[in-house]
């Protein structure tokens, strides 16, 4: 006992390195983006189009649409099939906003969903019962890089008529069965987010399809409903991607399956060294190989765990603290706590640690050490 808590080195460890990542991409980076900025031409072309054909190939899909965030490529969606005033769309309840934002925008409602208590992803027996007349559709997150049990949500869609949306905005390459996600469903939305298992060096977003007609309006959708260059069929948007992003993404597309490998193999050491511990880790969903965007732990003093990492140089961040039933923004949904007391729970306990590609053995020896060194001080 005296050992672990004797060993106080502050070594800093970052929630995750893109300075570093850079530093290591930095010339084939450099080689797509002086030519592109040479040209002059900075909104979609060429590197967007190529862009959108590399990823809708990866995930398995026919159709890709770049757009300029993950926020808005669920927007997109949404309203691409139908979806407005008086239609319900079923979102879990813990997740980011941005999932729910988007159906509060068409003038939908979002119907929240509990976690389950095991995997910590949307509840799909509650799923099942939140059904009404008035749903359209559910969107589907893969909360933390961990796909959800998409046969059954596939299935509930199918018995009631509704459209399935994957929120993939945490699970670039991740997989249900044989399968990537972007492949399921009407449509799938990603976030390029810089921090995201495929960033961008600034804001974007995808949606995938297997629908050519959809493809077809939601590229019109992004781009102010666009015909020809002055004529519009409806009011569209200014969602496109700019073409700095998409020569960045379709780049480091090439080293997606070799940085997610890398957070498997972390995260699967986090388990085993964690596992003794006083701490709850989400369980597996079956069929499912992750992505672990983030690596979530849960700890009744997490407040203190994570006050206990910083000060040891450890970064973490609390994914999320405030779930979106009762968040102030969906005040006027009325939704009341202890309504969700899963989500709840996880909200009041979840601490992510640090988890990336680049990170190094003694960084993560100090993660793991120092979690346990903080159990051991509560009971000195």
């Amino acid at each position: 006992m005296q050992n672990v808590l004797e060993a106080t080195e502050i070594l800093p460890v970052p929630l995750l390195d893109l300075k570093l990542q850079y530093r290591q991409l930095q010339d084939g980076l450099d080689s797509v983006i002086q030519p592109l900025l040479a040209s002059a031409n900075y909104i979609e072309g060429t590197p967007v189009v190529e862009f959108e054909q590399a990823f809708a190939s990866y995930c398995g899909a026919k159709e890709g649409i770049a757009v300029d965030s993950g926020t808005a490529a669920l927007h997109l969606a949404l309203l691409a099939l139908g979806i407005g005033r008086g239609d319900e769309v079923i979102v879990p309840t813990n997740t980011f906003i941005a999932t729910a934002a988007a159906v509060h925008l068409t003038g939908a409602r979002p119907v929240f969903i509990d976690a389950d208590p095991q995997t910590w992803q949307m509840d799909l027996q509650a799923v099942r019962t939140s059904v009404s007349p008035h749903c359209r559709a559910i969107i589907a997150v893969h909360l933390y890089g961990q796909p959800v049990q998409l046969d059954e949500i596939e299935r509930i869609c199918r018995e009631n008529g509704l459209d399935l949306i994957e929120d993939a905005a945490q699970a670039h390459g991740a997989r249900f069965g044989d399968r990537r996600v972007g492949s399921f469903g009407a449509a799938s939305c990603f976030s390029f987010y810089p921090g995201k298992n495929l960033g961008a060096f600034g804001d974007g977003g995808a949606i995938t399809t297997n629908r050519v007609a959809l493809a077809e309006r939601l590229r019109s959708l992004r781009n102010h409903g666009r015909l020809t260059k002055y004529e519009h069929a409806e009011v569209g948007f200014n969602y496109r991607m700019d073409a700095l992003q998409g020569a960045v993404l379709n780049y480091k597309l090439g080293f997606l399956e070799r940085w997610n490998e890398r957070r498997r193999y972390w995260a699967e050491r986090y388990r085993e060294r964690l596992s003794g511990l006083p701490l709850l880790m989400a369980g597996p969903v079956r069929d499912t190989e992750p992505v672990y965007h983030l690596f979530a732990i849960r700890c009744g003093l997490r407040n203190e765990l994570a006050e206990f990492l910083a000060d040891r140089g450890i970064q973490t961040g609390i994914h999320y603290p405030i779930p979106l039933h009762l968040q102030p923004a969906f005040r006027h949904l009325g939704y009341k706590k202890g309504e969700f007391p899963v989500a709840e729970k996880i909200a009041d306990e979840v601490l992510s640690v640090p988890i990336f590609p680049e990170m190094t053995e003694p960084q993560f020896e100090h993660v793991c050490h120092s979690i346990a060194a903080f159990f051991v001080s509560r009971r000195a």
